[in-house]
């Protein structure tokens, strides 16, 4: 069977040889600003061009387009209850304070206690870079540490900006980047930390990561500070596996890994709660011209094997060949060019 993180893959079967799946899934998308909108008609077309059985219930979630509510954010959330799974783009944060700490991006995480984000940085078969045949996973807690949204102006021109870190949300993710581990048969899971300046904050977060490696015996375990692992990355990625770290950790490291292996347009995002499963962009400014790699991930949406499989080949095909490149990844090719190409490199029998 296919492997399950959380049980959340919504595999489904049908038995036959070819392991298509039977009936029809609901995806909640959410096509958000800038290239998001792009990217999201290219998986509706490849989706359509490969008879993938999906269909998407899509929602309109933008602040910098004045549709966002407390209402729409409550209908993306109901949706997700049938769904279970989103396939979400560009949720545009503007910078400017206007009355809310959290944007909605962050308050639809919590919402759904999407806890876990995973990014799989891997390197694309046929586009050469300065590090080749990386394959790495980073792994962090998304729910508090500095993106806690409790923020206040204790005197004029001070500001207060609190990092939370909890004993039980620091064991859920650690537990949850070693039973990945396990799962996807990695060896090794490090813990990336400042816990020689944040003694007790970054202390505790560490302190759980030893806690639950103890239960693991057969993962290989070890620490890094934050500082010198964006070093080590730059230098020698092969050393890592799995990380695992807090919120501002993680998302700064997982833009730097996205750019050893061609940007964010090729690194596409996961995170899960207990119950749910969101995929997308690993990074919110992706350039126009962006390789649409969220067909790849979203093939895995409603646990479709078959079509994930199809269609992650026809990806791979045409990035390897390298005549359809796009401009993120050096060529002059637009996205309708790589979406184009996908389908035409589709397997000949698919959704036969």
């Amino acid at each position: 069977d296919p492997v399950t993180v959380g049980s959340l893959w919504l595999w489904h079967s049908s038995g036959s040889h070819n392991g298509k799946a039977e009936g029809t899934f609901q995806v909640t998308m959410l096509p958000g600003d800038g290239v998001g909108p792009e990217l999201m008609h290219a998986v509706k077309e490849v989706f359509k061009a490969g008879n993938v059985p999906v269909t998407f219930d899509e929602h309109h979630l933008s602040e910098v387009q004045n549709t966002a509510s407390e209402e729409k954010l409550d209908r993306v959330v109901d949706s997700m209850k049938e769904s279970k799974v989103a396939l979400i783009g560009k949720i545009h944060t503007p910078m400017e304070y206007k009355g809310d700490l959290a944007s909605y991006d962050m308050r639809l995480r919590r919402k759904l206690d999407l806890f876990a984000n995973v990014v799989h940085v891997k390197s694309l078969p046929g586009y050469q870079t300065r590090h080749n045949n990386l394959d790495l996973v980073i792994i962090r807690e998304q729910t508090e540490g500095e993106y806690s949204s409790l923020e206040h102006e204790s005197v004029k021109g001070v500001i207060e900006c609190l990092k939370i870190i909890t004993r039980a949300k620091s064991q859920r993710i650690a537990k949850f980047a070693f039973d990945y581990a396990t799962k996807k048969g990695r060896a090794k899971v490090t813990a990336v930390h400042k816990a020689n300046i944040m003694k007790l904050g970054d202390g505790l977060f560490l302190q759980c990561c030893k806690e639950v490696a103890e239960l693991y015996p057969k993962i290989k375990f070890d620490t890094m500070i934050i500082d010198n692992c964006c070093m080590q990355l730059v230098q020698n990625p092969y050393q890592f596996d799995v990380l695992v770290m807090p919120n501002l950790y993680g998302n700064i490291v997982d833009n730097l890994a996205a750019g050893l292996v061609g940007g964010a347009g090729v690194v596409p995002g996961e995170s899960y709660s207990a119950e749910y499963a969101v995929f997308e962009l690993v990074r919110r400014g992706s350039p126009r011209g962006t390789v649409p790699n969220l067909p790849v991930r979203a093939g895995i949406l409603g646990g479709l094997e078959y079509h994930s499989n199809m269609v992650s080949d026809a990806v791979k095909k045409v990035i390897k060949g390298g005549k359809v490149r796009t401009r993120d990844l050096g060529g002059y090719s637009t996205t309708s060019d790589f979406v184009k190409s996908v389908i035409d490199n589709l397997h000949p029998h698919y959704g036969a």
